[in-house]
């Protein structure tokens, strides 16, 4: 039996975010630390796979109104059925014959609504396993621009292209998503890409906690609405998150960790001025801050990203987290062997 396994990988916004969706500029990476892995395999006909991630048995309300918080109310099966009818629509436009059926099924390790992009990497993971399967190849920048048409046109959720970009190209990329830089390719809207050599980061830490999850619509849907009513505060925010970018890239070139450090708390400083911060939330920034290290949202929150110069200095991040009860990694920028 043909099985095809894929892994769509956890991303972390290192500059820029949430500018993304609003023409301006960003950088980002994937952890190899968490991943979402796709098993599909020839079948009868076609079966999403249900697992322990879509629940529908709880052993009391207080459960369910837990598993609610921190999941939402859906699991993957969702994503995975969208980003089928999405893939079949691709391919019925570009000739491509969808003949045979498949099962297919799914895993996470990557924590729930915390900014680190769990569900696209489901999306990423599943659309590698079809393009496998029916022997189709699709350029990352038309990759991603698809895997955002599931959850944006099939799902109705506000999101960007940084995710699915960085998940696509599997590594640390700069993104300009400016009106000059759009091109259509395969009928998407693509931005300019442009791949980074993740060795010229300095060390970099990242820190997360379930217990300050929350959906990445609660902050995306706010800010569009504001930015489609022409708010001059998170307009101009928005060129400054591209400057920001801008200006990291050239800190990390030039293995300027000093300037890199400036420019990813600034980052989060701006994010503050204009979106609404959880008291958590904000708690894992102070903590880093107090430590001596540069802290940002990685995502939309939950996570937070920045660099540390020593051992030393990540046992002392390590340990200050531990006290408000946040986990802390060193994310892995390279897949194993």
């Amino acid at each position: 039996m043909q099985l095809i396994r894929k892994k769509g990988y956890a991303r972390a916004g290192l500059m820029g975010n949430p500018s993304d969706g609003y023409g301006g500029k960003t950088i980002s990476l994937v952890l190899h630390n968490f991943f979402a892995e796709v098993t599909l395999y020839p079948w009868d006909r076609l079966e999403v796979v249900t697992t322990e991630l879509d629940r529908s048995c709880f052993d009391s309300v207080t459960d369910l109104l837990l598993d609610v918080r921190l999941h939402g109310y859906y699991g993957g099966v969702r994503l995975i059925k969208a980003c089928i009818r999405k893939f079949a629509i691709y391919c019925q436009r570009w000739g491509f014959p969808l003949e045979e059926t498949f099962a297919v099924r799914y895993a996470s390790n990557i924590p729930r609504q915390v900014g680190l992009a769990g569900s696209s990497a489901i999306i990423i993971a599943t659309l590698r396993c079809l393009m496998e399967f029916y022997g189709i190849k699709i350029a990352p920048p038309v990759l991603a621009s698809l895997a955002l048409s599931v959850e944006v046109e099939e799902l109705g959720i506000s999101a960007g292209l940084q995710d699915r970009v960085a998940q696509a190209y599997e590594g640390l990329v700069y993104m300009s998503f400016a009106e000059e830089a759009m091109q259509q390719q395969m009928d998407f809207n693509c931005g300019t890409y442009e791949e980074l050599d993740s060795s010229l980061l300095p060390p970099l830490y990242l820190a997360y906690s379930a217990n300050e999850s929350e959906p990445t619509e609660v902050t995306h849907n706010n800010l569009r609405a504001r930015w489609e009513l022409g708010d001059v505060e998170v307009r101009n925010a928005m060129l400054r998150f591209a400057e920001l970018a801008e200006q990291a890239k050239t800190a990390i070139l030039s293995s300027d960790r000093a300037a890199l450090d400036a420019l990813i708390d600034e980052n989060f400083d701006l994010r503050s001025s204009i979106c609404e911060i959880a008291p958590g939330q904000r708690k894992m920034i102070e903590t880093a801050r107090s430590v001596g290290v540069s802290s940002k949202f990685a995502g939309s929150g939950g996570a937070v990203i920045g660099t540390y110069p020593d051992a030393a200095t990540f046992d002392a991040l390590t340990e200050a987290f531990s006290k408000i009860g946040c986990n802390v990694i060193k994310p892995q920028l390279q897949a194993e062997g």
